[in-house]
């Protein structure tokens, strides 16, 4: 027979090889992956893997786990089509050499890629952008060297990496289009917090601005910004990424911001499912769909993939949860928050720890946001399982011990 095929090589991929092997999958497994290294974890990349350089690839399995589970991990090689009559990819290595494998089923865990800047040819150096352990090595290097780091983008990925460049004891400069950091995914109160942080970091922070990359001699040497220049000598572009659906798409699968799966997270093939960072899932109000980026989405849809593939199919329901570590401030998210939502405020132990509480207008809590309250996000989540929604005026006191809520 042959044999279950898992296309990728992060979170989602190795927790889907882990959960079948725990739930006595019986069948061959063949993983194959782009890069040259097996699953590893990639929370650490804009973090200590661009801080230490003796720091070694986070794997998530071992060899030792994929050998005795005999699953057969084929690094390094790329999967160049889908061919859903004969059940069989093209692939092509390294060197350029040909292969195709044949699969019972499918699985796509293709991940996202990072977003460029539109006009900036990659062919300039000192630019950079981070999604994997090849770019994490290249930024480490070009950070020993650099002496101004410039982060375009205000999202996760680039106020991790100024938060680690400053701890580098670089000059930082991260420039925002929009009217604060993180706007689509945090609220005004965090994004102010945060801003007031990174600011008493040392990095200066413009908002409301797009920058012109000036390079000389093939290089990045600055960013000018409302006509004033500012001398950079290493560019951090993290303006979000893009979902690698393309394989999907030439295949004929359906695809609208990511691949889109059924509750199950099987795609229009019923014998091809996607997990991760690719797909878009059906969340909460008839017809909606969503689209997440996160280590919690990727490894909850892979045990809910290896459920369904074990017999015991259960609906993908999340309540989504987020962490970002930026120099000392440690957001923890629980929910989506959505400006329509009621925010109340929970003060913490001490001056840089709070959590933000969002209640819709039925008085339903949907989204806690914690900075440097790891005691209340663990609460949070634990509420928005059971559909718990804690009295808004007791909230507020802190002097109430947040279990007892």
């Amino acid at each position: 027979m042959d044999p279950l095929v898992i296309v990728g090589g992060g979170h989602a991929a190795a927790q889907l090889c882990a959960s079948l092997v725990e739930g006595g999958w019986k069948e061959a497994i063949v993983l194959v992956t782009e890069e040259r290294y097996r699953p590893y974890h990639r929370p650490p990349l804009s973090k200590t893997l661009i801080q230490d350089a003796d720091a070694a690839l986070p794997e998530l399995k071992g060899a030792e786990f994929f050998d005795k589970a005999g699953i057969d991990v084929r690094l390094g090689q790329r999967v160049t089509g889908i061919d859903r009559g004969r059940r069989e990819l093209a692939l092509v290595d390294s060197e350029g050499r040909a292969s195709t494998l044949a699969y019972s089923r499918l699985v796509l865990a293709t991940g996202a890629r990072a977003r460029r800047l539109s006009g900036l040819g990659e062919e300039i150096g000192g630019v950079h952008v981070l999604r994997n352990f090849d770019e994490a090595q290249a930024l480490r290097e070009a950070l020993n060297a650099a002496s101004h780091v410039t982060v375009v983008g205000g999202g996760f990925i680039g106020l991790e990496v100024a938060a680690s460049a400053r701890g580098l004891g670089k000059n930082v400069t991260v420039i925002e289009a929009g009217p604060r950091l993180l706007a689509r995914s945090v609220s005004p109160q965090v994004s102010g917090h945060l801003l007031d942080h990174h600011r008493a970091m040392g990095s200066e922070v413009l908002l409301g601005v797009l920058p012109e990359i000036v390079a000389e001699a093939g290089r990045v040497a600055a960013v000018v910004v409302d006509g004033r220049r500012i001398a950079t000598d290493l560019l951090l572009v993290g303006i979000g990424a893009e979902p690698n659906i393309e394989l999907a798409a030439a295949a004929g699968l359906e695809c609208a911001n990511g691949i889109v799966v059924d509750a199950l997270l099987a795609t229009s093939d019923p014998a091809i499912a996607a997990i991760g960072d690719c797909t878009s899932f059906p969340a909460g109000a008839e017809g909606a769909r969503l689209r997440l980026e996160s280590v919690q989405n990727a490894n909850d849809q892979a045990r809910s993939l290896a459920a369904r593939l074990l017999g015991e199919p259960r609906a993908y329901a999340p309540v989504p949860w987020f962490w970002s570590d930026q120099g000392g401030a440690r957001l923890q998210i629980v929910g989506l928050w959505s400006p329509d939502l009621e925010a109340v405020i929970r003060p913490g132990a001490r001056e840089t720890a709070f959590s933000v509480l969002h209640y819709d207008g039925a008085g339903q809590l949907r989204a806690v946001e914690s900075i440097n309250s790891a005691v209340d996000h663990m609460t949070a989540r634990k509420w928005l399982t059971a559909g718990h929604s804690p009295d808004r005026a007791k909230v507020v006191d802190s002097s109430v011990p947040i279990k007892a809520l």
